[in-house]
């Protein structure tokens, strides 16, 4: 994922204002104008890197130098430094919460995210890890970049990229086939079709109708196993994606990966994410 980085830094700063006020009291006090220092970020426990280029932005735009030998994607041992900024000393107090916030939780999500992801690989599966929409306000672009640089998949970003029906649609309009069929009749040839399902005479239904994805919603591993046989047995299983979403963790993964679907969603990884542990150790230069 990529923005221009004046729209990265404008919503840095919103972050940094809330957080900062008209002034960091205790720094004002204690620390004199003009004192120069490094500030290092350092890891408490192994991870992925993610969001070093957003915290060198945060960091350039308040006057600060950085520097780091890690790149996003990459992954740390406890005890590497991440991160070093260099200058005012009141301006790196100032913004080390914020920063440590924005660094921590982008690694965590990526971190939790590359986990996933080796363990379908290593299961010899190419089967894709996506996030959901389930992420506090504000942080929809740093935490959909922490997934894509732990090597998932975004899903959809916003409601208007993709028509998804999902169970609240069918009970207004009736029925998945009618609601797939009202999709495909007034929407743009653009958008794919995904519809949510609850068992599976709906997923057949929804394939039958025409729909481009499948996701299999809280379905148990035989479900899904059976949902797969039952596709493929009508010859519907080559026109869609099957998708599966809800009660999947890091210890059932593989076995519902191994079913022959072709997705798997979990919200887990942003809605409930474990934050690396980082800290920000300063001194005088």
């Amino acid at each position: 994922m990529w923005l221009p980085k004046q729209v990265v830094a404008d919503m840095l700063l919103e972050f940094l204002e809330e957080d900062l006020g008209l002034t960091d009291v205790t720094t004002a006090i204690l620390v004199d104008e003009d004192v120069e220092a490094e500030g290092v970020i350092v890891a408490k426990e192994d991870g992925v890197a993610a969001g070093l280029w957003e915290a060198c932005i945060l960091s350039e735009i308040v006057g600060l130098r950085v520097e780091y030998s890690i790149a996003d994607g990459e992954r740390f041992r406890r005890g590497d430094t991440i991160f070093k900024v260099r200058g005012d000393a009141r301006t790196i107090l100032a913004i080390e919460r914020t920063l440590l916030n924005l660094l921590s939780r982008m690694c965590g999500i990526a971190t939790a995210t590359r986990r996933l992801v080796d363990k379908v690989r290593e299961a010899g599966l190419d089967v894709k890890i996506a996030a959901t929409r389930k992420i506090p306000p504000g942080l929809r672009y740093f935490d959909k970049k922490a997934v894509e640089v732990g090597g998932g998949d975004t899903h959809r970003l916003r409601l208007e990229d993709m028509i998804l029906i999902k169970d609240n649609h069918v009970a207004l309009v009736g029925s998945v086939r009618e609601a797939v069929a009202k999709a495909k009749a007034r929407a743009s040839f653009a958008y794919k079709i995904e519809v949510e399902v609850s068992s599976i005479e709906e997923a057949v239904e929804a394939a039958e109708a025409g729909a481009d994805i499948v996701m299999l919603d809280n379905f148990t591993v035989s479900m899904v196993e059976e949902a797969v046989k039952l596709l493929e047995e009508r010859g519907l299983r080559r026109r869609v994606l099957i998708e599966v979403s809800g009660g999947i963790d890091e210890e059932n993964i593989v076995e519902y990966v191994s079913k022959g679907i072709d997705i798997v969603s979990l919200g887990r990884l942003t809605h409930s994410v474990k934050a690396i542990d980082l800290s920000l150790d300063i001194r005088r230069v």
